[in-house]
């Protein structure tokens, strides 16, 4: 189904980890080319090894996409390294938690500068290679903590990717008369590395609030940006796609106690 993006030139923002490294190995799976932005040079260098391995393209880079200079670097490195941008996975997020009245103004602007000014940043710089090539697929990564439900500490975070769905459909409209898409994933609980220090428990209260009894995987959310990048998905934009194995689904614990009762 995806061999219509085999060879295109890809950037994923925030690739270094979790979801982020998920979506880059999926997409060089399939052949496509990766730029790999990230924070640090050797986590960018540590998931490009792992691509090569597997007998992939990809090349790291390292840019703040909280600066309209970072990411027009990354846009021009990705252009002179293969050619154009075809695809643009705006995945760059962070999650640090802090309730209401502790918040301070600095800590809500790291989280909406880089989560959704990044976005608008990183969308930015694209556009001069995708409007040339009168073709692009752009997809975010939202969540659907903010667009869907809340949760105590993350306010800055869930305005962020609230704010990224916004974007996501003037921005659609915007694009189509070049035609590119613009769509977004909304993960659940995933299962990444950043989870590991939070013990057992915490992980199995996780998987219990989720009616498919699992967390979610790094593919999971990977295969669903692949689909909004190809071109069976050309006549879809604008959309959002949850996916979170219908954990936003039950209105109370007893759903799915009953859920699990059988009653």
């Amino acid at each position: 189904m995806f061999n219509s993006i085999k060879g295109r030139s890809v950037i994923i923002t925030g690739a270094g980890k979790g979801i982020g490294r998920g979506i880059a190995r999926r997409f060089g799976a399939v052949g496509c080319k990766v730029l790999l932005v990230a924070r640090t040079q050797g986590d960018a260098d540590s998931v490009a090894a792992e691509i090569g391995a597997a007998g992939g393209t990809a090349r790291a880079f390292v840019a703040d996409v909280r600066t309209a200079a970072g990411t027009q670097a990354m846009a021009q490195a990705a252009v002179d390294a293969f050619g154009g941008i075809d695809i643009l996975c705006a995945n760059a997020g962070i999650f640090p938690a802090a309730k209401l009245g502790a918040m301070t103004e600095s800590d809500f602007d790291a989280v909406i500068d880089t989560n959704l000014k990044g976005t608008f940043l990183s969308v930015s710089a694209c556009l001069p290679a995708m409007k040339a090539n009168k073709s692009g697929r752009i997809i975010l990564t939202s969540s659907i903590t903010g667009p869907v439900t809340g949760y105590p500490g993350w306010a800055h975070y869930g305005a962020s990717k609230a704010g990224q769905l916004g974007f996501m459909r003037t921005a659609a409209i915007e694009l189509a008369p070049f035609n590119i898409t613009v769509n977004a994933v909304l993960p659940g609980n995933i299962a990444t590395e950043g989870l590991a220090h939070l013990g057992a428990d915490y992980i199995r209260s996780m998987e219990a609030s989720v009616p498919l009894g699992r967390l979610g995987s790094v593919t999971d959310i990977a295969n669903a940006a692949l689909f909004f990048a190809s071109d069976e998905a050309a006549y879809i934009t604008g959309q959002s796609l949850i996916i979170d194995g219908g954990q936003v689904l039950p209105e109370s614990l007893a759903a799915l106690d009953a859920m699990r009762s059988g009653s």
